[in-house]
């Protein structure tokens, strides 16, 4: 059941789409000058020719208000780029190097602001064998880094030991940044210089198979397309904020102010550790920043396009370890930071209320999901809440001591 996935500028004129005989629906990202303002998918019959009118009646439903935005912006910015901010991006590998080098290729090839790019650095985390470093060497400017101990936030960790920029972005080696995305990162920084953090958009890259097709229906990675800035512990309409984590954006696409990381201690090493607890560590750096008391940018023109699991196998287990990870953060939440206990109970009382309606609405074939993915997510939480936090801070600490090096305490700034 692939879609068929089409970018449109609304500058540009419509054209009908004529669908494969394969291609069972139409996704479509929609742009204003090269930025994100819309997405929408619509299933079709296989072999149907989808009319300019019906593309263009779908576009004016979904973007009136981001277009709105974006005029009102560039009227108040007159046309200004902005300053180009000290920016390192960080991209934390394993065994990848495929996808490395095709994340690579479009990061040199992003648009400089105001003369400069970003430095590039590559971190291979535990590699087993030369290839990442030999995909690397292709690159003129990118770095590389090897980081011996198994862990992305130990990888992490790294790339904020090794980074020139005031900021550092962590990409993911399975996305391709838009080439806006380094101007998208600079235009959230021009108009919030206080930020902490900034996360942005992540589109789906293909949507060629049934798994990245009910990735992208259940909501995928994507925020929305308005501008967000979340700062302070309470949140007006959300009871439960911060300990919800996961509506400040994707570790796929985010960037911190580098100095405010490493004195909130770093990333934890406890959390991203693999297949133990492959999960936790972007939503717990979002957390801390935001109860730091430092403001973070959800920002959409930073936007990059993610290649999602081809199999149901794989997006089960991605489901899986969203669960354990989600659990796993809260857990170490609880432990960490006594003054949020309270809302960290009704988010795990929530939590297992809206997955029991999802799972009920799988089991019926009205849900976004099957309820066969939404018990793996379950049965993941399930495995987060049953002490893997505390086993997972024993196993990094056993890395450390086995591998040597500086350990960076995962400490949380209350408010």
């Amino acid at each position: 059941m692939p879609y068929r996935l089409l970018d449109v500028d609304l500058r540009q004129p419509f054209a009908d789409v004529a669908l494969g005989p394969a291609e069972s629906g139409l996704a479509v990202v929609a742009r204003l000058d090269g930025r994100p303002v819309g997405f929408w998918m619509d299933a079709h019959a296989p072999g149907r020719t989808v009319p300019a009118a019906e593309v263009r009646q779908r576009a004016a439903a979904e973007v009136g208000v981001p277009v709105v935005r974006l005029a009102a912006e560039a009227e108040l910015a007159g046309g200004a780029e902005p300053a180009p901010p000290s920016v390192t991006v960080a991209v934390c590998t394993h065994d990848r190097p495929e996808r490395l080098g095709r994340c690579l290729r479009a990061l040199v090839a992003v648009r400089a602001v105001g003369g400069r790019r970003p430095e590039v650095v590559v971190v291979d985390n535990a590699p087993s064998d030369d290839r990442t470093r030999a995909t690397v060497a292709g690159f003129d400017g990118v770095r590389y880094v090897r980081e011996p101990r198994v862990g992305l936030d130990f990888a992490r960790n790294r790339a904020l030991a090794e980074a020139d920029g005031d900021w550092v972005a962590f990409l993911d080696d399975d996305v391709v940044p838009d080439a806006g995305w380094f101007g998208g990162l600079a235009g959230a920084l021009a108009v919030h210089p206080d930020a902490g953090a900034v996360t942005g958009l992540v589109l789906p890259l293909e949507l060629g198979t049934e798994a990245q097709v009910l990735f992208e229906r259940d909501g995928g990675f994507r925020r929305g397309f308005r501008p967000v800035r979340y700062q302070g512990s309470t949140m007006p309409g959300n009871r439960l904020y911060p300990v919800g984590a996961g509506i400040f954006g994707a570790g796929a696409n985010m960037a911190f102010r580098r100095r405010l990381v490493l004195d909130l201690g770093g990333f934890d090493e406890a959390l991203d550790t693999g297949a133990p607890l492959p999960g936790g560590g972007d939503l717990d750096m979002f957390y801390r920043v935001v109860r730091s008391g430092a403001p973070l940018v959800y920002w959409p023109d930073a936007a990059v396009r993610h290649e999602h699991r081809r199999t149901l196998a794989a997006l089960r287990r991605q489901y899986h370890s969203w669960g354990l990870g989600f659990m796993a953060f809260l857990d170490k939440t609880r432990r960490a930071d006594p003054d949020q206990r309270p809302k960290v109970r009704g988010m795990v009382q929530w939590w297992f209320r809206h997955q029991a309606r999802r799972y009920a609405a799988g089991l019926k074939g009205t849900g976004t999901l099957p309820a066969s993915m939404v018990a793996a997510e379950v049965q993941g939480g399930v495995q987060g809440l049953g002490g893997e936090y505390g086993r997972s801070q024993a196993r990094a600490e056993a890395v450390r001591q086995s591998a040597g090096g500086p350990a960076l305490a995962p400490l949380v700034a209350s408010s």
